[in-house]
């Protein structure tokens, strides 16, 4: 019994280092494909003589059999280098290969069959059986094929047996055509990192059932004990699901399943999706946090859109930013006649003007590194173009440290808004449509405050007499992905190995995509007659406590555990939850069920300007800041200061 085990294990031991030794070879060179080819032509004459020596067939004795073979192989070395059937590689032989070959075996015989009757013509004999010939052709073209064939096999084979003690073990779940083909295709590509072990299905049992190999298992009772029965069964690592087939909550319920057992959650695109095959394996990734928010998908009148963009010269400002840069793209896809990006920060400006060259090489743009604030720099741009639509999304937007430099944050939202929207008026622009945000409603910060200021500006703005220019507001909450936002801040803490930092234990937060932003932001700038505020249907709040623990869970970690979480106290200016409507306004529908407008508070022009101008005067000269702030609370006497030094002004 021993010795039969010591077998096995040097057979085992043997078998693994020819598997190493066969896929660590690199591609074998030129000259010993055509040796291995020549070889086998040789071979299959052999089999040919052999095969009609015992029958009644005579030979020619023209040539002897040893010269008939040197023959023969040499004509099939000139049609191998005409036809450079050695240029492909064998491991991974197509069609095209297959083709070559047959194109120098035909050619081989085709000149033997010429040469048989040109030599009989001449000297009323032949030198090459013709039965002879078929049959060599027939051998040396199903070996040299079955030589390739047998190549590329063993090689997939014992790629894919090196490979699969390294692939994670995952159970596909549902049963449809859509996770059918996407398991078959996973299953033959042996590169992708997942390998499929079974089908999980809520739906009527059925015993000892299989779909390409695979058992088909059933969901009974809990997906918690289902996972746990499977678990003990196959050993997974994870669940993967097809996240267009799957509701938000049905998403989370698995999700919270799969947390709860230690299994890692796999998202996967719909083949439709996928621009190349390769694409399979980028598409395959762990469920992000995106997915598990409640958020419906949105829809936009892309033909009103294109049509609003069509022909017109567009500037776009913090066109390097979360915001502008995701517009500018969006506004490539439809080519306007003209679009200018305009930003502060030249890193950021030099990458959006990289993107553009590669991706749309035929639009017509600039990018311009320019401050919104500087009214000279700004006029000599909108002098030098005649913009009919101006998209404005410079702002800062970061509530601490604005808090911390007010002047800064009243000089760029307020003062360099300010400056754009009379430049629009003074050079007839068609449309002026403000980024906004959730903070200028009734605001607890600085930040908040000015964009509140800036808002209060141009609706004031729009009530003067003879502006032409419609000025259009939206306001929108936070971001996903945006520079700075809290779900790439907690992906980063987590990748540090901890601590996760919430502000408080009860704050909530309304999200949206970047992409969803921008579209809202481009239909709403469609329907605006002038003056109003949009405001953006952003789903259900979310805690941002909750949001924090379910990464943590989605990183495969124990919130607590294996990754702390820190209350760290409400930051200056900060509040628990943020609101889409001031004191006094209300909300009526649109036509985008996303989209509603604001009914709010109408401001008069000459007082709003002169508040400005006195804030303008305040924030270029030495002073301190609390002076500032009073007057900027006079402007906008909703602003009410939380966890801040300016609290006593209120």
């Amino acid at each position: 019994m021993k010795s039969k085990k010591q077998s096995i294990g040097k057979f085992a031991s043997a078998y693994g280092k020819f598997r190493l030794f066969v896929l660590e070879q690199r591609y074998l060179p030129r000259w010993a494909v055509v040796v291995i080819d020549l070889s086998i032509c040789l071979l299959s004459f052999i089999l040919a003589f052999l095969i009609l020596k015992d029958t009644p067939i005579k030979f020619y004795n023209v040539l002897s059999l040893t010269e008939k073979a040197l023959v023969l192989v040499s004509l099939h070395l000139l049609c191998f280098l005409l036809f450079r059937t050695y240029s492909g590689i064998i491991r991974h032989s197509t069609f095209t290969d297959v083709y070559r070959l047959a194109l120098a075996t035909g050619s081989v015989i085709l000149i033997a069959i010429v040469g048989n009757i040109i030599y009989q013509i001449i000297t009323g004999d032949r030198i090459f059986l013709t039965t002879g010939l078929l049959l060599y052709a027939f051998f040396s073209l199903t070996l040299l094929i079955a030589f390739r064939i047998t190549v590329k096999e063993i090689y997939r084979f014992l790629r894919a047996a090196a490979s699969t003690n390294f692939k994670k073990r995952v159970v596909i779940l549902g049963i449809d055509d859509q996770t059918i083909s996407l398991t078959q295709a996973m299953l033959m590509d042996t590169t992708s990192e997942f390998r499929p072990v079974a089908f999980l299905s809520s739906k009527e049992k059925r015993k000892n059932f299989k779909i390409i190999d695979l058992p088909v298992l059933y969901s009974e009772g809990p997906l918690d004990n289902t996972l746990q029965k499977i678990n003990a069964q196959f050993e997974i690592d994870g669940i993967l699901i097809v996240s267009d087939l799957f509701t938000v909550p049905e998403k989370n319920s698995i999700a919270e399943s799969c947390f709860n057992l230690g299994l890692d959650v796999y998202n996967l695109a719909m083949p439709e999706q996928w621009k190349k095959s390769s694409d399979m394996q980028i598409r395959i990734a762990p469920l992000q946090i995106e997915d598990l928010l409640e958020r419906n998908k949105i829809e936009i009148d892309t033909k009103l859109i294109a049509e609003d963009l069509y022909g017109k010269t567009i500037l776009v400002t913090g066109g390097a930013g979360s915001i502008g840069s995701e517009l500018v793209r969006q506004m490539a896809v439809w080519h306007p006649k003209k679009l200018i990006v305009l930003d502060c920060a030249e890193s950021a400006l030099h990458e959006i003007d990289v993107y553009l060259k590669k991706n749309y090489p035929d639009l017509s743009y600039q990018c311009y590194l320019a401050d919104v604030t500087q009214r000279g720099r700004m006029e000599g741009i909108f002098a030098k173009f005649n913009f009919d639509l101006i998209y404005h999304a410079a702002a800062y937007k970061h509530v601490p440290m604005i808090e911390k430099h007010p002047r800064e944050g009243i000089r760029n939202n307020i003062m360099g808004t300010r400056i754009l929207a009379e430049l629009a008026c003074q050079y007839g622009c068609q449309r002026f449509v403000m980024i906004s945000t959730d903070k200028a409603v009734n605001p607890s910060n600085v930040m908040g405050a000015t964009k509140r200021a800036a808002e209060m500006y141009v609706q004031a703005l729009q009530r003067k007499p003879g502006v032409i220019t419609k000025f259009i507001t939206t306001r929108f909450g936070n971001v996903l992905g945006s520079n700075g936002s809290v779900i790439p801040f907690f992906k980063k803490q987590i990748a540090d190995g901890g601590p996760v930092t919430v502000t408080h234990k009860d704050i909530i937060r309304y999200f949206m995509t970047i992409q969803e932003a921008c579209q809202l932001v481009l239909q709403a700038g469609t329907m605006g007659k002038g003056g109003e505020i949009f405001v953006f249907d952003m789903g259900k709040p979310v805690r941002i406590l909750d949001m924090a623990e379910r990464m943590i869970k989605l990183s495969g970690l124990q919130p607590y555990v294996d990754i702390p979480i820190e209350i760290t106290g409400l930051r200056e200016g900060e509040k628990l939850y943020e609101e889409l409507l001031n004191n006094g306004e209300c909300t009526l529908p649109t036509y985008h069920p996303k989209i509603m407008v604001s009914g709010v508070v109408e401001y008069e022009y000459e007082p709003v300007c002169q508040a400005l101008a006195e804030l303008d005067i305040m924030i270029n000269q030495v002073g301190k800041k609390k002076h500032i702030i009073k007057k900027l609370k006079m402007l906008v006497p909703e602003f009410i200061s939380q966890n801040s030094i300016y609290m006593d002004l209120d």
